[in-house]
């Protein structure tokens, strides 16, 4: 019960510090709207999640 107690914890804390940084830092950026932004910002979280899973099969496929 405590590991999932602090599991929970950590992605709540990781949630809030996302939502502060989206609220608070990231309109000060100006990032240009063009096409290839768009498309960044789009396929960046699922190449990211895709590497991550591809790399856990690598290691535990050993």
């Amino acid at each position: 019960m405590q590991n999932q107690l602090g599991f929970v914890l950590k992605v709540f804390l990781l949630s809030a510090g996302l939502s502060v940084l989206i609220k608070y830092v990231l309109p000060n950026l100006s990032i240009p709207a063009t096409a290839t932004n768009a498309l960044i910002i789009v396929f960046l979280p699922t190449l990211i999640m895709a590497s991550v899973l591809l790399w856990r099969i690598a290691t535990t496929a050993k």
